[in-house]
């Protein structure tokens, strides 16, 4: 099964995700997290990555797709993939259905999160990840256990850097709501989008969200 988790940063893409593949058994593939472990290495991949994360724009296609077909061909997606973070544009969007094609597959559900824009900055601002095993924390919401630990392996948690400045996230949520709009509606004419709000304002948050998900994949 193929399955796409769409929204915006803050909405908790990542934790839905991660909730779904462990009681699947699919895989998640985070394009975010492919990104800044390459970053973080310093490949040329991370290089050129970085001067568009940093500045708060998308990754071109020319990088992010040629990364992406890798792990559909690897063992990782031999039982299917959720695509955490692709596609963000119309072009990929499409670019995707021709790569699954060939392979004799396609997507089969995409999972669009919502969010009201204040309470995604302010997770955004508030977020903190672990650099080890990438488990993630809201300082406000949901906090580590002991203050600045991860619960998980013991890692002291980070703030990300793209998450550090409310101009970055407020031009991040404007590129993403104006490249992403058409491929929500893409895959809404196709019938295999699913829209969730995820908000404290109507106390429905990403656990329980993936929760029913997972309810309706069994």
């Amino acid at each position: 099964m193929i399955i796409l988790m769409m929204g915006a940063q803050g909405t908790g893409k990542g934790t839905v995700a991660g909730i779904i593949s462990k009681n699947t058994g699919i895989e998640q593939l985070s394009t975010g997290d492919v990104f800044r472990k390459n970053i973080k290495e310093k490949t040329p991949l991370g290089l050129e990555a970085e001067k568009y994360i940093s500045s708060g724009n998308l990754v071109p296609d020319e990088i992010t797709i040629p990364m992406v077909t890798n792990y559909l061909d690897s063992d990782l997606a031999k039982n299917g993939i959720i695509l955490d973070g692709f596609p963000r544009t119309l072009s990929q969007a499409q670019k995707l259905d021709e790569i699954l094609e060939q392979r004799g597959k396609k997507v089969d559900l995409v999972i669009n999160l919502t969010t009201p824009r204040e309470e995604i900055i302010e997770r955004i601002m508030t977020r903190r990840v672990c650099p080890n095993c990438k488990a993630t924390y809201n300082i406000k919401l949901h906090p580590p256990k002991v203050e600045g630990i991860c619960d998980e392996c013991g890692s002291k948690i980070i703030q990300r850097k793209d998450d550090s400045t409310e101009e970055a996230v407020n031009q991040r949520l404007e590129i993403y709501e104006t490249k992403t709009a058409p491929v929500i509606e893409y895959y809404k004419n196709k019938g295999i989008l699913r829209t969730e709000e995820v908000s404290v304002r109507i106390n429905r948050l990403g656990q329980q969200v993936a929760e029913d998900i997972v309810k309706d994949l069994k």
